[in-house]
């Protein structure tokens, strides 16, 4: 396989911000992604005519076929780079790579990358199913009554069986992340920790997965703005650099997986950490998709933080805590920080940034250097994995 082009270095994210986020009844999604941005751009101290790239992703609230094009009319922008991105809830990491990209050959020097909608207050409960559904095959698997938690727990039935993880085990994620927003000033669930019995006495979804196995809806938005390594010097923000970056895609439905306990994120964790020259022994901190407990748990396996079949014993065992061998998903994850659509994501790099800049207080990871960002959509489908780090090193 060919060895993509090296963006160690070369670009760097210079302003990272988050809207309002739980149940936002009196903001549209449009009006989430431009609070978000806006912020982005006060901490960057960059102006609406300084981005000449914009990037987003997609809306089940927003009726709208090119988003992308929407979103720049919404926010004033006018760029020569612009697109919608839809690669499942693997669209933040991708867009990053897709504006990195952009940046190096020269097709735009600033790109703002939003995300979000308002999933909490702008749909129905039967309009989120009937989209939610779209998920499975429209022959083979839509037919016959399969949802997004039902295709997850069947791969965390195969992950039980094949590796001995528990149900305890995965209820640990949920509290490990609970723990996590309770620190953090904007979660949507940081109100009171959660006890291992309450995730398993919690409502049945899909066996062995109950309601707090699964990830939140949220009314939220996200943005980051990337830029080239030498402007980032010149900005308001702390910069950090982009070191490594990975993408796989195995499949889209999951009846098409080649497995069910081995995904696309080893194969995008080895390009990123081939072309940042590191391992995960360097890794101070991982913000892990987690849109149910098993998918950090295989997370973890799959990108080199512990052997197959010992991620649910990483968590139980507190390491994935701040203070832990690994800190992970610090911001509460989408598990109790927040989830809508692609923003779900995006929080993680937000959050990745934020950590290697400092200054968190108690969420704070005590000597954050680099940090590791998974992303993956669909069923365990497409996966992106990015290393930032706050010197070029």
């Amino acid at each position: 396989m060919k060895t993509p082009a090296s963006l160690k270095n070369k670009i760097a994210i210079v302003g990272v911000g988050e809207s309002d986020i739980g149940k936002v009844p009196h903001m549209s999604g449009l009006g989430l992604n431009a609070q978000a941005a806006k912020r982005a751009l006060e901490e960057s101290g960059l102006k609406v005519s300084d981005i000449d790239g914009v990037l987003t992703a997609y809306s089940f609230t927003e009726p709208y076929f090119m988003l992308g094009s929407v979103l720049c009319e919404y926010l004033g922008v006018k760029p020569r780079f612009n697109a919608s991105v839809v690669s499942g809830g693997a669209s933040p990491a991708v867009m990053l790579k897709h504006a990195a990209e952009a940046i190096a050959s020269g097709q735009a020097e600033t790109v703002l990358v939003c995300a979000g909608e308002n999933r909490a207050t702008g749909l129905t409960r039967d309009a989120a199913l009937s989209a939610l559904l779209a998920v499975g095959h429209p022959y083979f698997e839509q037919p016959y009554g399969g949802s997004i938690p039902g295709y997850y727990a069947m791969i965390a039935q195969r992950h039980m069986h094949v590796h001995g993880t528990t149900r305890e085990q995965m209820a640990h994620v949920a509290v490990n992340t609970r723990a996590h927003a309770l620190l953090h000033p904007n979660a949507h669930m940081k109100m009171k920790p959660l006890a291992l019995q309450e995730v398993l006495d919690a409502k049945p979804i899909a066996d062995p997965l109950g309601m707090l196995d699964c990830c939140l809806i949220s009314d939220a938005g996200g943005a980051f703005i990337v830029t080239s390594a030498e402007r980032a010097r010149d900005l308001k923000a702390k910069p950090v650099y982009l070191q490594g970056i990975g993408e796989y895609h195995t499949h889209e439905h999951l009846m098409c997986a080649p497995s069910l306990t081995e995904f696309g994120a080893t194969e995008s964790g080895r390009t990123a950490y081939q072309m940042a020259g590191l391992g995960p022994q360097d890794i101070d901190v991982a913000e892990l998709y987690d849109c149910f407990t098993i998918v950090p748990i295989i997370e973890l396996e799959e990108l080199g933080f512990c052997k197959p079949g010992e991620g649910g014993a990483f968590f139980a065992e507190g390491h994935a805590r701040i203070g832990g061998k690994l800190p992970v998903n610090t911001h509460g994850g989408m598990l109790s920080h927040a989830h809508a659509g692609a923003a779900g994501g995006l929080f993680g790099i937000v959050e990745a940034v934020r950590q290697l800049r400092g200054g968190l207080g108690e969420r704070q990871v005590q000597g954050a250097e680099v940090a590791l960002v998974h992303n993956e959509g669909g069923v365990l489908s497409s996966h992106c994995t990015l290393i930032l780090a706050n010197d070029k090193g």
